[in-house]
Formats: structure tokens, sequence, C-alpha cells
């Protein structure tokens, strides 16, 4: 008796991971979508279904504040009209010189999109307010493996708390993985995330720890001392979640970090204006980096850079219903003034 007791607890613990594992779930989602007439997006396979519901913690590293933003409020900005918002704008055509804009990043097998998408939109405003006189990339990896205060690393962190370090500690240069560019480029190697492509699949690799903090470059070949490498913002804050006050920030600023939580129909997007269905369910919180909005089949949307590689979703990038806060968009959104 004790032995099938055992045995109906192990199936019974076997089926409830079966149906909550995101992966699956995702996939058992795609023909719902595509067959709602009243879908605004297209769902398709993305992930493997066979990946292992652990492997959602390296996708989704922002972690959720049970408090207020450690940013004070950024101030409205009064010499941009509300009237003088275009109904559409993409960052990478207006500043079309900022090669860092044109990129999809790969955040690798670690929950580091916080780390990620707030030093790429840095880089991108680095390179705006220089007017193109920087025109490289700041690192993740210092970021991702020294703000301590930020949360932990791989396993997670806070969004509001980059833009801190950025302000108290700033950030020095490093390009992609094994790109040679910069003083500590990104140590983690880009994976395959997905069902095809070309780079080694993300299973297959070793649980990744969050790189050691180093004070010195990592690029033998890079040339300036890392405590003279650091870039700075000169204030950093959260933007309010207006609409409008969102667009006039990137307008004159650069693109923004954006925070929200993911609903496991997400995980299937291809194409069009996303929105959660309604019995989706939610896995966590995910950084990524807001460029530009615009207007599609009359549904206002958020056009933004997530980094799953180019192979996720339509190239790397989603649309997400704009206006109605949908998934928390518009409430966490962070910036900085380069210095």
């Amino acid at each position: 008796m004790l032995f099938l007791l055992t045995v109906l607890t192990s199936i019974l613990a076997f089926a409830s991971s079966e149906e909550t594992n995101p992966f699956k779930e995702a996939y058992s989602w795609i023909e719902k979508v595509n067959s709602n007439p009243h879908s605004t997006w297209k769902a398709g396979q993305n992930f493997d279904p066979t990946l292992p519901a652990s492997y959602i913690k390296k996708l989704l590293g922002l972690k959720r504040k049970n408090r207020p933003s450690i940013l004070p409020r950024a101030l409205p900005i009064n010499d941009i009209n509300d009237k003088d918002i275009p109904k559409e704008f993409d960052s990478r055509k207006k500043w079309k010189y900022c090669k860092s804009l044109q990129e999809i990043r790969d955040q690798g097998a670690c929950g580091s999109c916080w780390a990620v998408a707030a030093t790429s939109a840095f880089t991108d405003r680095l390179c705006i307010a220089t007017k193109g006189k920087f025109n490289g990339h700041l690192s993740a990896n210092e970021l991702l493996a020294c703000c301590s205060e930020c949360g932990d690393g791989c396993g997670g962190g806070y969004d509001d708390a980059a833009w801190e370090y950025f302000k108290n500690h700033g950030v020095v240069t490093g390009g992609d993985y094994n790109s040679s560019e910069g003083c500590q480029p990104y140590q983690l190697q880009p994976c395959e995330h997905h069902v095809e492509g070309p780079r080694p699949q993300c299973s297959s690799l070793e649980p990744t720890p969050t790189p050691p903090c180093e004070t010195k470059c990592l690029n033998k070949k890079y040339r300036k001392p890392f405590n003279k490498d650091h870039h700075k913002v000169k204030s950093s804050y959260s933007v309010p979640s207006s609409v409008a006050e969102i667009q006039k920030e990137i307008l004159k600023h650069g693109p923004v970090e954006a925070g929200f939580i993911v609903y496991t129909d997400f995980l299937s997007y291809k194409s069009g204006v996303y929105q959660p269905s309604p019995s989706s369910t939610s896995k966590g919180g995910h950084a990524v980096k807001l460029i530009g909005w615009g207007v599609e089949k009359n549904t206002p949307y958020w056009l933004v850079q997530n980094s799953w590689n180019s192979d996720w979703g339509d190239k790397g990038l989603f649309k997400i219903l704009r206006g109605k806060n949908t998934c928390g968009f518009e409430s966490e959104i962070n910036a900085g003034i380069p210095k």
C-alpha cells in the first residue's frame, strides 16, 4: 500500500510539473492565439517545449520590487508639446549612426536581462548625446558582475539599482561575447534558446554562474586603464507612467529601459501587437529596451528590442499594446542622462 501511494504521488507530481512547464504551455497557446479572430498578434514556436521548467529563470531576470523605486521621478518635459509627438517613431531611423541601436542582444543562459537592457539603453543614449563620437558599447558584464546592490547577477536584479550604479560608479566599455571590444566584453556565451539556429543550444550548456567582479580590463588588447574608462550618467530617474511623457523622453534623449510581467503566451510571440490572453499565467519579470511606437491595424503599440537573440519573435523585436499599461509595461520605465 505504501509503495502504491508513493507511486501515485510521484505520478501526480510529474503531471503537475508537466502542466506548469511554461515552454509546453507556451506551445499550447499557438493554435489558440492564431485561431482567435480578435487577436492582434500571431504566435509560433520559439522555444523547444522539452526545455525544463527551471530554464525560465535564465530568461526572466527582473526582480519584482516590494518597495518604491530608489530613483526620483523625472520632471515633465515641457519643450515638446503633446501635439508634436509623431504617430510613429523608431529610434533606429532617427539615430542611424548609432550601431548599438541596430543590434539585438543575447543575454545567454543567465537572468541578466536587467543588466543587458540597462547598459544597452545607456549605450544608445551616450551615442546620441555625443552625436556619434561615442559609438561603441558599454559593459553589461561589469554591471552584472560588480553591482552587488543590484541583486543576484545571473539570479536576477533590479532595474532601478542599475541606473543608480551608472550614476554613482559608472561603467566601463565592453562589447559582445568574444568581440575583443572595449575593456570588459560580455563573458557569457550566446546560445540558442530556440528550436532552430546556429548557436549552441542553451540547454546543453552548464548552469551559468555570475561572472566574478573584476577591477581590471579583461580585454588584453584594450589600451585604456580600467579606472579611466568609466562612463556615468549625471542623473538617473524613473519616467512617469504617462504615454506622452514616455514618448517625449525617448524623442529627446533616446531609448529607455522597461520592466514588465511576462505571461506564458508571450514566449510564443511572432508578430503583431501583443496582448496577453485572458487565461495565460504570469511567469516572472523581464527587462527590455523600448525604442519607439506606432499603430498597426488601428492598434497602438510600443516597439521593443528583446535580448533573447534575433531568432526569437519578430527578428528579436516585439510590439506590445500601448496606452493600457499592459503587463505593467508603462509603470516601470527607467533612464538617465549621460554625463
